[in-house]
């Protein structure tokens, strides 16, 4: 639902739109449209988003704001991002909310993924 003042939608930077598309499919079961050759939409994501044509990448280095994914299972969840040609950045660790690690994507933008720390 739609609400004033909640967050609708999220956009990240691609270098290589083809590549986002098999990596996000193959590790985390994303669908895609494709809005022109150098835009597409996420489906099936648990927020409304889209990838956007850049030869910019977004880390917590460079102050960009992370995206945190959720898992059931971290240890295949991690296994899955490697698999799927993702590169682990922090291996799994713990924080008070629970576990996480970090992974960069084939264009380098980084990304998370936590669980509870009983799962």
């Amino acid at each position: 639902m739609k609400e004033t003042g909640k967050i609708n939608y999220v956009e990240m930077p691609s270098r290589d739109l083809e590549a986002t598309k098999r990596f996000f499919g193959d590790a985390f079961g994303w669908s895609f449209i494709d809005y022109g050759p150098e835009y597409v939409a996420i489906q099936n994501a648990g927020l409304d988003g889209g990838f956007f044509k850049s030869d910019h990448v977004a880390t917590t280095g460079n102050g960009s704001v992370l995206v945190v994914l959720y898992s059931a299972d971290l240890e295949a969840t991690l296994d899955n991002v490697k698999l799927s040609g993702g590169t682990i950045v922090q291996d799994i660790f713990t924080f008070p909310g629970g576990r996480r690690f970090h992974f960069n994507d084939p264009n380098g933008n980084e990304y998370a993924v936590w669980s509870e720390l009983n799962a």
